[in-house]
């Protein structure tokens, strides 16, 4: 499984509150958190993300409230993956439950810039910033983690282990 597209680069704390405002909680469709993905820190982002697109951020990133809104909307956005120094503990399980792949590297975090182009491997946890010529190196997901976001989710592969179509 690979990903790969152009960086939206973040700082340090990013919280759930600044990936969907609050005041668009009232909805859970992927299509309207996409549209508000990021607005109060990053106004274009909606408008700029592309299918395959990678946001980078530093420290603690998707800190906050538990709200699962927030990974789901980088994953409606388009967002491929989330590089970051550290991440959030609730954050990474909510972004893993719904099939949306991040990484802590933090190499990788610091040095990737904002439109940097980037390719994930992420069989090997190689992360390549084609605009810098670099690689890093990430630890890849074991595989009932990879099983889980190939399936697009928890729901999912539950789902097929449990062969349940619908």
């Amino acid at each position: 499984m690979e990903a790969s597209g152009k960086a939206f680069k973040y700082g340090d704390n990013v919280d759930t509150d600044v990936i969907i405002p609050a005041r668009y909680l009232n909805s859970s469709e992927p299509v309207v958190l996409a549209a508000h993905c990021m607005e109060d820190i990053d106004r274009d982002f909606a408008a700029n993300a592309r299918p395959g697109d990678i946001v980078a951020g530093l420290k603690n990133f998707g800190c906050g409230s538990s709200r699962e809104h927030a990974p789901l909307a980088l994953k409606a956005s388009g967002v491929s993956c989330v590089i970051a120094k550290t991440f959030a503990r609730i954050f990474y399980r909510n972004a893993i439950n719904i099939g949306l792949p991040i990484l802590e590297c933090p190499e990788a975090a610091e040095s990737i810039q904002n439109g940097d182009q980037i390719s994930i491997d992420f069989e090997t946890g190689v992360i390549s910033n084609l605009t810098r010529n670099e690689t890093y190196k990430a630890e890849p997901f074991p595989p009932f983690m990879r099983e889980i976001i190939e399936a697009g989710g928890l729901v999912n592969r539950t789902r097929r282990t449990m062969g349940v179509t619908e």
